[in-house]
This record gives structure tokens, C-alpha cells and sequence, in this order.
């Protein structure tokens, strides 16, 4: 049973100032420029990451 549903996000935060994890996370997501989209599967995993930086991404939907 494969799991086709996707998520937007979108990077509302700088990572200037931020810790170096939290920058890596960004760049784990595919996000590297601020208001840049992208899609990802929903999966736990890219829901654990947004989780860890909410402040820096917003989930369109």
C-alpha cells in the first residue's frame, strides 16, 4: 500500500542566526531560498523535520 499523498512546503524563515541543525534540516527538505515551494511525499520522516523548525516552514495546502 503505497503512500501517494504529497505536501507543499514553503520556507517563511531565514536560516541566518539559526543553529546549524536546524539550517541542515532546510537543506534536507530541498529548501535553500527564502519563499521557495517545494513538494515532498508525507511521509514521518519530512513530518518529523517540520516539526523541528515550524518557525522557519509553512505546509500550503
Amino acid at each position: 500500500m503505497a503512500n501517494n499523498k504529497t505536501i507543499k512546503i514553503k520556507q517563511i524563515g531565514s536560516p541566518i542566526r539559526r543553529p546549524e541543525s536546524q539550517r541542515k534540516i532546510l537543506v534536507g527538505l530541498g529548501l535553500d531560498k527564502m519563499h521557495k515551494v517545494v513538494e515532498r511525499q508525507d511521509t514521518p520522516e519530512v513530518r518529523g523535520a517540520i516539526a523541528k523548525i515550524p518557525h522557519l516552514v509553512a505546509i500550503l495546502d
